[in-house]
């Protein structure tokens, strides 16, 4: 069993394309499924059936995970079956008849216009690291792209010429994502500066201050280090800007489905959400401006 969830693993990871945290979610979760199955002295991995996944799930349910968590947990095993299927380790598919459990929906945290400048202004562009990290907020900002696209970019995904980016998403899907001219002027300022950031030689675009190719964790404490020092009293991340480009896009007149395609959406009904919360301010600007609408 172990042998087999590291091929999955490693498929994640060399074929799929998928990034170095969801491939430890994938880990974590199907570590706890295998030792489940040890406990329950499940040998072949074939004699995994619906019910023996549906006493894994009550047993989730019995350890106090969150609804959420288990849905989480459930698409591991889904993607690892469908694995197994496609590369005939396994005659069934154990999880065609698993469904997810319901979840309260919750509306996506947003930054509104006053704090996104803010924030978008905090940068010291007159020092090497506040020009990157400036760029690192204006490119989440303006493209909506994942944190995990945007330490991937490398200077070659650039059409500088059309202010376009080649995007590599989830399941290694390319997309490609626009920019502006204040964007513009933050890149030439920080391409400029860049090789004396660089210590070695790499085409990464965003670099740390190793002059290495960034991580995930370094981008979210620099998000958080400038939201306290632009006197935010918010918990803001980088998907935090993912949410504020797909709300102002709609806001603004953009159409769902092209909000789809600029995000990497693969289903419209993932990026519905958003229509919710532009709804819920259409509601709060009615209940503010129209006249029979207050009391």
């Amino acid at each position: 069993m172990n042998n087999t969830v590291k091929k999955f693993l490693d498929y994640l990871k060399y074929e799929r394309n998928y990034s170095d945290n969801t491939i430890i979610g994938y880990h974590n979760h199907l570590t706890l499924f295998t030792n489940f199955i040890y406990i329950k002295k499940i040998n072949n991995i074939n004699d995994i059936d619906y019910n023996i996944i549906r006493n894994y799930i009550n047993y989730l349910y019995e350890n106090n995970y969150s609804p959420k968590s288990i849905c989480n947990h459930i698409s591991s095993l889904r993607s690892f079956f469908k694995y197994l299927k496609n590369e005939e380790l396994i005659k069934n598919n154990p999880m065609i008849l698993i469904e997810n459990p319901k979840l309260e929906k919750k509306l996506p945290k947003y930054l509104y216009y006053e704090d996104l400048e803010k924030i978008l202004n905090t940068p010291d562009l007159n020092t090497n690291t506040g020009i990157r990290d400036a760029l690192i907020l204006e490119l989440l900002y303006v493209t909506g792209i994942r944190v995990s696209e945007l330490v991937n970019i490398k200077i070659q995904d650039i059409d500088i010429s059309n202010q376009k980016i080649k995007i590599t998403g989830k399941g290694n899907k390319q997309r490609i994502v626009m920019y502006g001219k204040k964007c513009q002027e933050l890149l030439d300022k920080y391409l400029n500066i860049r090789n004396l950031l660089l210590k070695d030689n790499n085409d990464y675009l965003i670099l740390g201050v190793k002059g290495k190719k960034i991580n995930d964790r370094v981008i979210r404490n620099i998000i958080n280090n400038l939201s306290i020092k632009a006197g935010l009293n918010l918990k803001i991340s980088p998907h935090t800007f993912r949410h504020t480009f797909a709300t102002h896009m709609l806001n603004e007149g953009a159409d769902l489905r092209s909000v789809q395609e600029l995000l990497g959406h693969e289903n419209l009904s993932t990026t519905t959400i958003y229509t919710h919360v532009t709804n819920e301010r259409l509601r709060n600007v009615y209940l503010h401006s129209h006249p029979r609408a207050r009391g």
